[in-house]
């Protein structure tokens, strides 16, 4: 099976982190937090910084790496580092998602993930 190799930024300000809603694909519609695919030659903060940059037009600060998600979709695997960022300088504008809205450590659950991010919600709940 393909492997596909991922970062996400879990940005957090204020006891809230910041998550989208696809605009495309398998998945429209459905919560995730933001990144993308690393490219050739890119470590895996040098892609997160540049994918957000692409993504919400934010300039991000690249913190701890959270964990490591392993997750098998039905065509492929998915290995996502996942961190911590914070936000240094931009407007945020949603140049991909459908949508975006800051949530809290009571309001994760609000709404429907992507399954691989599911696995990473406890580690995130527990730090806010």
């Amino acid at each position: 099976m393909k492997t596909i190799r991922v970062v996400a930024a879990v940005i957090h300000q204020e006891k809230q982190v910041f998550a989208t809603a696809r605009g495309y694909g398998d998945f429209k519609g459905l919560w995730e937090f933001p990144g993308g695919k690393i490219e050739v030659g890119e470590s895996a903060q040098q892609a997160l910084v540049r994918e957000i940059k692409e993504e919400l037009n934010l300039n991000i600060q690249v913190g701890e790496l959270i964990d490591t998600v392993e997750y098998d979709y039905p065509t492929f695997h998915l290995s996502m580092d996942c961190f911590w960022a914070t936000i240094i300088s931009g407007k945020l504008m949603l140049k991909e998602a459908e949508a975006g809205k800051w949530l809290t450590k009571n309001t994760l659950d609000s709404v429907v993930w992507v399954p691989a991010d599911i696995l990473i919600l406890d580690r995130i709940r527990d730090n806010l």
